[in-house]
């Protein structure tokens, strides 16, 4: 009976706290209402009379935009797109223009909050809204590791697809990620092979021999040696670097080919084959051994050196290069550890047999004295080219973390039991599909593995069928989260632990989510006070973690594009393939630091350390950093570099193959550190007199021409001041203070009047307005967490995430954390008809 009365009574009460709370909330509007009219009145629209009615009226609406229709504080919320975009100009002091009267700050200020205001109460009276995901399949990255820790496979199959789209600056946008034919066919394809490797090991291979022939460094001729310099050879432009896929572990043979000359006499060349920055095998090559047509120089060209090595399967990088190469030169050179081999005789000029004029004997002659009297240079000898030739003496058989993952019954030995089939399916199911399979489901697999064995095939060959259709099923190649089908479209309930569990993973490791993962939600436990913290603080410890910098940090910073940028060989000769890798590199060990490390975000501004090995130093001209190893390095009190803005690989990557360029580089920081980009420039937009800058004109004088036109004018104003700070570094991020003929003027005014001079100080206004980089980068991130772009109803959450990481200051962790524990990332939106498409 107690119990009968308790549940009318238990839903009175409730009943009447939410219409206490309606009233409150309706009572707290409308005592706002009454508040707020004033503000407006008393602030905003004498601001708007002041400053934006002579532009923004009625008769001249600049802009399309007629400011006087908004009389009331209600306008704000009902034309919010509007008032946004007039507070993102009020807020980086766009507006008003350049040349009016500008605004008291103190106004400015308050205009500003009474905006913010209305928009804060309008985002805390709307229905929170969680969003849909579509269901969308792996990109290529997650497909590769994804393969790999189901079954510890070590190859990349993924690399031969098409190209992912990319949608919001990401390519793991659920929306934009469609699945063509010749894509369905690669699925099917590479599903075979996957299966194969993983329970028969690799298929064995025939030789073949690929050749590696990447872009060259440029040689300027030199007869002096050098004293400090790179003794690895490694940094130097006679060193060859290249990637390479070796398709399974085996033994390779690594031709290299040489070319170029030195002095005769010389010692015997050390060449050194390195793996992965590791010096593997030494050769030492003496040219005069070989018969030669020159008697004043050792000639290489033609010539080959060969090494054979055992390598793992994977993309590895090679490199070949001449280990102390100004050692061991001729005495008469002055270089270290002179040659100790006997100086050659001085060649004799030996007339030609046939009957010449003396005329043309004299010219012979003098041509002959000519080329005696030039000295052969040091520094010509070159590794021209990489010939891969393998695989040999192929390992045979699957991997043993492959056994270890395929054969949950633990019989590796083949002699499974009665029931084998079904656990072992059962267990490579849950994990593939990333939750527990239904008994209905393993049923259907292990039918196929008693398919075959009743075909006369052995069990593995069924379990080759089972894990092909396992990797074909739209349950591997698709992350589809269960719906509940709430009573109404625009309820928004819970994601299952399963699908929250596989959210994490992908979000921080692009991958599956491993055992632990996995049992907590099988136990429903990830939720429980602290598991889901501990599990983001382990995450982000854990080396694969690395894919967070690879694919989130590759493309918010753009370093994928450092792969096929080509900088004009003739300008910068300086740039070629270790020094494009060492760009790259610095800036994801950089990334990875501070997740491993648990540091601000605020250092990608101006933290004071960075990572460098010998090649990138010399490059920085920052002394004491010997080898190819990278090592974190010091930059207290360097006025030159700190924070990505002054890394190499982003300098790079905004500039022009032949020249910096100030709109380029100002573009990148609005789209990339304050996610503020700027629209599409008009068409028909002229294009810079090249050859005029440096020479006639400094490439400010010309931007300052091409500003003049009023269409171009308000969006430079944002760009081109951010991209002249960084005007003290060249188009391939080295330092310089001369521009041609010009010396480099990299001060600048921002909108807001505020002004710098040089990078250390633009970085100390952007530092200064870290709120708005923590809101920039949490908007990045939190669109590569949900694999979806955001929108209006997201706003309150990114605003939450960002106040909330500044209470920690602004710690990698805080920021995953909190978008971790977010409604967007926990919640979901019921299915609603116009969704339908989308799934």
């Amino acid at each position: 009976m107690e119990n009968m009365r308790g549940k009318p009574l238990t839903r009175s009460l409730v009943i009447f706290a939410l219409i206490c709370a309606a009233v409150a909330l309706r009572g707290g509007r409308a005592q706002w209402a009454q508040s707020a009219p004033p503000d407006f009145e008393k602030s905003v629209l004498p601001f708007l009379a002041d400053n934006c009615y002579a532009c923004h009226n009625a008769r001249r609406k600049s802009g399309e935009l007629n400011l006087e229709l908004y009389k009331t504080a209600a306008s704000i919320t009902q034309e919010r797109d509007t008032w946004e975009h007039v507070l993102q100009k009020l807020r980086t002091g766009e507006m008003p223009p350049k040349g009016a009267p500008r605004p008291d700050a103190a106004e400015l200020t308050v205009v500003i909050g009474a905006i913010e205001k209305e928009f804060d109460l309008a985002d805390r009276l709307a229905k929170p809204d969680p969003g849909r995901v579509a269901a969308r399949r792996l990109n290529r990255a997650e497909y590769n590791n994804t393969v790999h820790d189901l079954l510890g496979v070590n190859f990349r199959p993924a690399d031969d697809f098409p190209q992912d789209d990319s949608g919001y600056g990401f390519d793991n946008i659920g929306d934009v990620l469609s699945l063509s034919p010749v894509l369905m066919e690669k699925y099917l394809n590479a599903a075979e092979k996957i299966a194969r490797a993983a329970v028969f090991g690799p298929e064995p291979l025939k030789p073949s021999l690929a050749r590696l022939r990447p872009p060259l460094g440029k040689i300027i001729p030199s007869i002096k040696p050098l004293l400090d310099y790179d003794l690895t050879g490694l940094g130097l432009p006679n060193a060859i670097h290249a990637t390479y896929r070796f398709p399974v572990d085996a033994e390779y043979n690594l031709r290299i080919n040489l070319g170029g000359v030195r002095p005769a006499g010389s010692e015997p060349i050390q060449i050194a084959l390195w793996i992965d920055g590791q010096q593997i095998k030494t050769g030492s090559f003496d040219p005069d051994g070989v018969a030669s047509f020159s008697e004043d120089r050792q000639d290489l060209a033609g010539m080959t050196w060969d090494f054979r090595a055992s390598v793992t399967a994977g993309e590895h990088w090679v490199a070949a290069s001449v280990l102390r190469m100004y050692e061991g030169m001729p005495a008469s050179y002055g270089g270290p550890n002179p040659s100790k081999r006997p100086i050659p005789p001085t060649p004799v000029f030996r007339p030609p047999k046939a009957k010449i004029t003396p005329e043309h004997l004299a010219e012979l002659k003098k041509i002959f004295e000519a080329k005696l009297a030039q000295r052969v240079p040091v520094n010509e000898v070159r590794l021209a080219g990489i010939d891969v030739g393998g695989p040999y003496d192929q390992a045979k058989g699957p991997s043993a973390e492959s056994l270890k993952k395929v054969y949950a019954c633990g019989h590796l030995d083949g002699n499974h039991l009665p029931g084998c089939d079904r656990k072992i399916v059962s267990s490579l199911a849950r994990r593939a599909y990333r939750r527990p399979a239904t008994p209905e489901e393993v049923s259907r697999l292990t039918g196929l593995i008693s398919m075959a064995v009743a075909k006369g095939d052995s069990f593995e060959e069924g379990l080759v069928q089972a894990l092909q259709a396992m990797l074909v099923s739209p349950r591997f190649l698709f992350r589809i989260e269960q719906d509940r089908k709430p009573a109404r479209a625009e309820d928004v309930y819970q994601i299952s632990q399963h699908d929250l569990a596989s959210r994490l993973s992908y979000f921080l490791w692009s991958s599956m989510p491993d055992e632990e993962l996995l049992r907590l939600a099988d136990e429903q436990a990830l939720r429980k006070p602290g598991a889901l913290e501990a599990q983001v603080r382990r995450m982000l410890k854990d080396p694969k973690a690395q894919a967070l910098a690879e694919n989130f940090g590759g493309q918010w910073l753009e370093l994928r594009k450092l792969e096929s940028v080509k900088p004009d060989r003739e300008r910068f000769p300086e740039f070629e393939e270790y020094l494009r890798m060492s760009m790259r590199r610095e800036t994801e060990m950089f990334f990875e630091n501070i997740v491993r490390q648990d540091r601000s975000v605020v250092d990608f501004i101006d933290g004071d350390y960075t990572f460098l090995n010998e090649r990138l130093a010399r490059f920085y001209k920052i002394p004491n950093v010997i080898g190819p190893e990278f090592r974190q390095v010091s930059l207290a009190g360097n006025t030159e570099r700190g924070g990505v803005l002054t890394q190499a690989s982003v300098l790079t990557v905004s500039s022009y193959a032949t020249r910096t360029s100030p709109v380029l580089r100002g573009k990148w920081i609005l789209e990339n550190i304050l996610n503020a980009p700027p629209p599409p420039p008009p068409p028909d937009v002229p294009t810079l007199d090249e050859a005029r800058i440096g020479s006639s004109m400094t490439l400010r004088q010309q931007l300052e021409e091409h500003r003049k036109n009023a269409t171009c004018a308000a969006c430079h104003a944002r760009m081109d001041p951010l991209g002249f700070g960084l005007e003290n570094f060249n188009a391939i991020g080295q330092w310089r203070t001369q521009d041609g003929k010009f010396p480099v003027d990299s001060s600048g005014t921002l909108p807001d009047g505020r002004s710098f001079s040089g990078p250390q100080e633009l970085k100390v206004i952007l530092k200064a307005d870290r709120n708005a980089f923590a809101r920039g980068l949490t908007e990045k991130l939190l669109t590569y967490a949900l694999g979806r772009g955001l929108e209006r109803y997201d706003r309150p959450v990114v605003k939450k995430i960002v106040a909330r990481a500044a209470m920690n200051d602004y710690r990698f962790s805080s920021l995953a954390l909190e978008i971790v524990n977010s409604l967007p990332f926990q919640y979901r939106r019921g299915f609603a008809r116009d969704d339908a498409v989308k799934q």
